[in-house]
C-alpha cells in the first residue's frame, strides 16, 4: 500500500535553525561601520543586505538605519538565515520577550484566551501565530489572564517549565501587580483596604458575601492619586487573585469602575472600562531573575481627572 499523502498545503514547514551571530561595541560608533568593522569576511554589499532585510537586531528591536548610534552597553545581533520576526499588533504589544516567557501590554476588549464563541483575534492565539512563524515547534502557555475589557500587562510562557513554576507557585513568584482605575464619585479615605469573601452565582457574576464558607477570601488595597468632581483615580494592590476582584471590591464600597455596568456603573464616559493593569513585578521562573515591569496610566484616565 502506498503511504498516503498529506493534503495540500497540510505539510508542516521545515524548520532550519537560525544562525545568529552577537557583537558588542568596545566603544561609541555607528551600526552599519560597526558591523563592517565586526564581519571582514563579508563583502559590503552583503553586509547591507543583512541591514536592509531586517537581519539586524541592537538589543530586543530590529533595526534598518544605518547610521544608528551604538554604545559599549548595546548589543547587535545578526541573523545570517533569514529576517527577524517584527512582531505588530495594533491591540497587543509586546514588552519583553526571553527564551521561557513573554511579557505583553494587552489593549482593552481584546480577550486573554478564546471560549466557545470565540477561538480567534485573542491574545493567546496572536501570541501563538507569532511563536510559529519563528519556530513551527514552540508552544505557548497562558499563565494568568486580565478581563477583556481590562488592558494591561500580561505574561505568558513559552514552556512547559515556566509555565508550571508560575502557576504552582503564583502568590511567591509575583512580588507586586498595581492596577489605576477610574472610579465613579469621590473616594472619601486617601487609602483603605477592602476585605471581603467573594462567591459567583449561576449566572457567573461575582458577589460579596459574608459567609467564609461561601466564598473565598479577597484583599484589594486602594490609594488616591486624584480626585475630580465626580470621579477619583485609584492605584490598586492585590494581596489575592480572585475573579473579577477590582471590580466587585469598587462596587461594593459605593465607587464602581466607570464603564463598568455589569458591576454597578451608571455611565461610560470613556466608552471602555475604567481598569489597567499597569505593573508587574515578579521572579523570572527559569533564571530567578527579578523582573519589573510597569506603563504609563492611560491618557483617557488622565484626561477625566485633569
Amino acid at each position: 500500500m502506498k503511504p498516503l499523502k498529506a493534503k495540500p498545503g497540510a505539510e508542516r514547514r521545515r524548520f532550519t535553525p537560525d544562525v545568529i551571530e552577537t557583537y558588542t561595541p568596545a566603544g561609541d560608533t555607528t551600526l552599519l561601520q560597526f558591523l563592517y568593522a565586526s564581519m571582514p569576511q563579508r563583502k559590503r554589499t552583503n553586509v547591507k543586505e543583512l541591514l536592509q532585510h531586517n537581519q539586524v537586531k541592537v538589543n530586543s528591536a530590529v533595526i534598518t538605519q544605518f547610521d544608528t548610534p551604538l554604545t559599549p552597553s548595546d548589543t547587535v545581533y545578526v541573523n545570517l538565515t533569514r529576517e527577524f520576526p517584527r512582531f505588530y499588533n495594533r491591540r497587543l504589544n509586546i514588552v519583553y520577550e526571553d527564551d521561557d516567557i513573554i511579557v505583553v501590554n494587552k489593549g482593552y476588549g481584546l480577550l486573554s484566551m478564546g471560549n466557545d464563541k470565540v477561538k480567534d483575534g485573542t491574545a493567546y492565539s496572536i501570541l501563538k501565530e507569532y511563536v510559529k512563524w519563528v519556530d513551527p515547534r514552540q508552544k505557548i502557555f497562558i499563565v494568568h489572564r486580565l478581563d477583556r475589557d481590562t488592558s494591561g500587562l500580561m505574561m505568558f510562557a513559552k514552556n512547559v517549565k515556566a509555565k508550571e513554576a508560575m502557576q504552582h507557585n503564583w502568590n511567591n513568584m509575583v512580588l507586586n501587580r498595581t492596577y489605576v482605575a477610574v472610579v465613579e464619585g469621590n473616594v472619601e479615605k486617601d487609602e483603605g483596604v477592602i476585605r471581603t469573601y467573594l462567591a459567583e452565582n449561576s449566572k457567573f457574576e461575582v458577589y460579596v458575601t459574608e459567609n467564609p464558607e461561601e466564598g473565598q477570601l479577597a484583599i484589594t488595597r486602594y490609594k488616591v492619586l486624584k480626585r475630580k468632581k465626580g470621579c477619583t483615580l485609584v492605584e490598586l494592590e492585590l494581596d489575592t487573585g480572585r475573579k473579577n476582584q477590582i471590580r466587585v471590591h469598587m462596587k461594593y464600597i459605593g465607587h464602581p469602575i466607570t464603564g463598568d455596568r455589569r458591576y454597578g456603573a451608571g455611565a461610560s464616559p470613556i466608552h471602555r472600562l475604567g481598569l489597567h493593569a499597569r505593573t508587574l513585578r515578579f521572579v523570572h521562573p527559569v533564571t530567578r531573575r527579578e523582573m519589573n515591569f510597569s506603563t504609563p496610566i492611560p491618557a483617557s484616565f488622565l484626561k477625566l481627572v485633569n
